[in-house]
């Protein structure tokens, strides 16, 4: 029987796995943790609240004594750790807090998780951009064993806290294993990401900002796919493994702007609005995935059939996230 600790369970990718796998296996129980911050909502949990097997406890990570009490009085012998400060963009005016939240909060979890001898998994969560840009003229992606080259301050705290999990893997013998993936969306994201902040804008009328010429390409994999990724390596993954979760169907900004405009039957070149750039945007992330795909894992979901759900939610999502918050993220 697994007890499993989900932290950032509230939050976008967090809640969808949450969500399988609690109605998947029912015989599992399931904890989640996470300090509701400005991005999460306990509408991303409404559907589970009720069930045996889940438990929600709103704290923070880098509480040390709230996570040994939950390590303890929980039985936890699996982590799951989503919880993470993820906007690139805001990393460049607060990066204290991605250092506090990513790093630190990583080692206290690891310290927690050294000491509890029943531990079977602690599976990290990172994403491909510790990986550093991908050239453009690239046919072949990043694989696990790629060295890590951060270039902002979010992607540098992900490699860190990935450093950090290494090391107790090493001088503990802890079994984690980590991930690395693609851009994520779908349903319930908060519009602070590209796709749902299109989506919203396009939706009131106003303008798509596009960060400098459009050109940077990203890969984009629907929620759903993602989820079943974090279920087989659950499962199958391997203890002392990384594994890409990507895809290689890339799309510029630029294209994504154009795509959701033909969506709401808007013209571009009134809606579309080139802004400033970032300090520095890598122009690509292009990673390969042929580990996953020999747990039995494939991308299912095309890019028209995740954005038309996709839509679908934003259309009907007044109320999931405070409003003030939503307006500052969709203005920013």
């Amino acid at each position: 029987m697994l007890n499993i600790l989900i932290t950032g369970g509230a939050g976008f990718i967090g809640s969808h796995v949450v969500r399988h796998l609690v109605k998947t296996y029912p015989d599992y129980t399931f904890v989640v943790l996470d300090k509701l911050d400005y991005c999460a909502s306990m509408h991303n949990l409404t559907d589970i609240m009720e069930c045996r097997n889940f438990r929600f406890l709103m704290g923070d990570i880098t509480n040390v004594d709230f996570v040994n009490y939950i390590m303890k009085t929980d039985n936890i012998n699996v982590v799951m750790h989503f919880a993470a400060q993820t906007h690139v963009d805001n990393s460049f005016g607060n990066s204290f807090a991605f250092t506090h939240n990513n790093i630190y909060g990583t080692h206290v979890l690891l310290e927690s998780a050294k000491n509890n001898p029943n531990l079977k998994r602690f599976i990290h969560v990172s994403t491909d951009e510790v990986y550093g840009e991908t050239p453009m003229t690239s046919e072949e992606g990043y694989t696990e064993g790629q060295i890590l080259n951060p270039t902002n301050p979010y992607s540098a705290t992900k490699a860190a806290a990935e450093m950090l999990v290494t090391a107790y893997a090493h001088s503990y013998k802890l079994p984690v294993i980590i991930t690395r993936g693609n851009n994520v969306y779908g349903p319930g994201q908060f519009p602070e990401k590209l796709i749902p902040k299109f989506c919203m804008r396009a939706m009131r009328g106003e303008k798509l900002p596009v960060h400098g010429d459009g050109k940077a390409v990203r890969s984009y994999l629907y929620i759903d796919d993602v989820v079943e990724a974090f279920d087989i390596i659950l499962h199958m993954g391997k203890a002392g493994e990384t594994y890409n979760i990507g895809t290689k169907k890339e799309r510029s900004v630029m294209a994504v702007a154009e795509e959701i405009c033909n969506v709401f039957g808007l013209n571009k070149e009134e809606t579309i609005r080139f802004v400033e750039d970032r300090p520095f945007n890598d122009c690509r992330y292009f990673i390969e995935d042929d580990k996953l795909a020999a747990l039995g894992w494939s991308e299912k979901t095309s890019w028209e059939e995740g954005i038309k759900k996709t839509l679908a939610f934003y259309r009907d999502a007044d109320g999931w996230w405070k409003k003030s918050l939503v307006t500052e993220a969709l203005n920013n």
